[in-house]
């Protein structure tokens, strides 16, 4: 099978997220947004061809590679592969990012996730989670997929939390992930993820979306639904982070970030 011709097309998603706090007491938040799911090969065409979406300019959305920490002299695609490339694993197929662009020039990622394609196969062979902080850092979680575990319906890993993002959670929480991921089969992409501790979930979040062509009409009708989209998730969270404060939720200090901005999980690690 030909990795490029079996690869979903580059797409806007429409949808919404969901985060759940089971303990130590409940607290919901939900809210609509969209998101983009990027070939990182097709960025140049879709820069030529939109009129108004732009890679590394700025317009009405925007992709700029060094949001996602590709270095100046780098592209997206070869600094993915690199990471890639270090954890052993040889994929050379599509890669699909998974993100907020930037609206208006302003854009803030919680997480990002890219779907790395085997070359050959065209199957998914890894999933990188890139996650953020409001203190100005990253961290990637990078996942291998075994060959039997891409052919499942739904995607199933996890990988032990090293990497602090809220001060509202702690550090000894294990993520488990259930993945729908971009495909030519079906329209809808959904990623949940539940953090657990010995005692069961702390935490469920939910990704949610469903696919629309990427067109400079969908492109202008998404910006009119959610036009500060950055902006509002940058404020949903220090608003949330608010009422959990109110709530009396232990606040929880800065541990530091890891000494290894990623963490690399096998295929034979996840159940």
């Amino acid at each position: 099978m030909n990795a490029q011709a079996s690869a979903p097309k580059s797409a806007l998603y429409t949808g919404h997220v969901m985060h759940q706090r089971l303990r130590p007491l409940r607290h919901r938040l939900r809210f609509r947004m969209f998101f983009m799911v990027v070939n990182l090969d097709e960025l140049p065409a879709l820069h030529k061809r939109l009129r108004l979406f732009s890679l590394n300019r700025f317009n009405l959305l925007s992709l700029h590679e060094r949001d996602h920490g590709a270095p100046l002299a780098t592209g997206l695609r070869e600094h993915i592969d690199a990471e890639l490339a270090r954890a052993g694993i040889a994929a050379g197929g599509p890669i699909f990012l998974l993100a907020m662009p930037r609206v208006l020039g302003f854009a803030f990622n919680p997480l990002s996730v890219y779907f790395c394609h085997e070359h050959h196969s065209g199957r998914l062979a890894a999933v990188l989670y890139e996650v953020r902080n409001t203190f100005g850092e990253r961290h990637r979680y990078l996942v291998e997929v075994a060959p039997e575990q891409a052919q499942a319906p739904a995607l199933r890993h996890e990988c032990t939390k090293c990497f602090h993002v809220s001060p509202f959670m702690d550090m000894a929480l294990r993520y488990r992930f259930a993945l729908l991921p971009p495909s030519t089969q079906r329209d809808a992409l959904q990623l949940d993820i539940h953090a657990v501790d010995d005692q069961g979930p702390v935490l469920t979040a939910r990704l949610a979306g469903t696919r629309h062509a990427l067109s400079d009409k969908t492109v202008l009708k998404a910006f009119l639904l959610h036009p500060l989209l950055g902006l509002k998730v940058l404020a949903g969270i220090h608003w949330h982070a608010l009422q959990l404060l109110l709530k009396g939720v232990p606040f929880r200090r800065h541990p530091g970030a890891p000494a290894d901005h990623l963490t690399i999980t096998r295929a034979n690690d996840t159940p």
